[in-house]
């Protein structure tokens, strides 16, 4: 009699880990790149500043495929970032994380703009009064009362990195250990009727999505009632 595969090995393990690591870098560049951009979105004027905040905003309503498809070009063989680079991105680990950070800008730009946009113009002038310099006042004044803000998009960026399925499984594929991340898997697992692993990984993933968003609004209702 043959003994039933165990539904958790080292594969999944290999794969949770794999996918964490994705997420975790993808929204530290996330955060070093979408906090200067939202704080420009929310001072700047003109024409200039919708069509950049058009571009953000793109992969909310752009299907991943599309997005997916674009990016695969970008990073293929045959491309002139791959030739500026010596080295395509397509299917390594680095160009999980570009396609990441691309397709959760606006997930973490967003929140982080409110918030700028919520605190409004004058603690800037009364920064201004007391002669700090704007990198001072952005970094001591502005900052703080955008936390709420900036939590909110590393979460939301997170959660969404861990989730994605269609970018990453265009520019990535499935290779173990390298590209193959928690969405990918279970994918497999469905495909090759491994109901029991695609069980444990989705109902993981279905608790995370539940503890993210309560973290997210608890945080929020702590940071808001201790500026009150």
């Amino acid at each position: 009699m043959t003994e039933a595969a165990p539904l958790f090995d080292a594969a999944m393990i290999e794969t949770i880990w794999l996918t964490l690591k994705l997420a975790v870098i993808s929204t530290a560049v996330l955060l070093l790149v979408g906090t200067p951009l939202a704080w420009w979105l929310s001072r700047a004027g003109g024409l200039w500043k919708e069509i950049v905040a058009t571009i953000v905003a793109l992969p909310i309503v752009l299907p991943p495929t599309v997005l997916g498809f674009y990016l695969l070009i970008a990073m293929g063989p045959a491309s002139p970032l791959t030739a500026l680079l010596g080295r395509k991105l397509s299917f390594t680990f680095e160009g999980l994380v570009v396609g990441s950070v691309i397709y959760s800008l606006p997930f973490v730009v967003n929140p982080i703009r409110n918030a700028f946009e919520a605190m409004g113009p004058r603690p800037m002038e009364v920064a201004a009064t007391l002669r700090a310099s704007p990198l001072d006042a952005f970094f001591t004044v502005a900052l703080p009362l955008a936390l709420p803000g900036i939590f909110t998009g590393a979460i939301l960026g997170f959660a969404h990195t861990v989730g994605e399925f269609g970018v990453v499984l265009m520019i990535g594929g499935g290779i173990p250990g390298q590209t193959k991340v928690l969405s990918v898997t279970i994918f497999d697992y469905v495909e090759t009727l491994q109901w029991g692993k695609a069980h444990v990984l989705a109902g993981g993933m279905l608790a995370m999505s539940f503890l993210v968003i309560l973290a997210m609004l608890l945080i929020e209702r702590r940071l808001k009632g201790a500026r009150r």
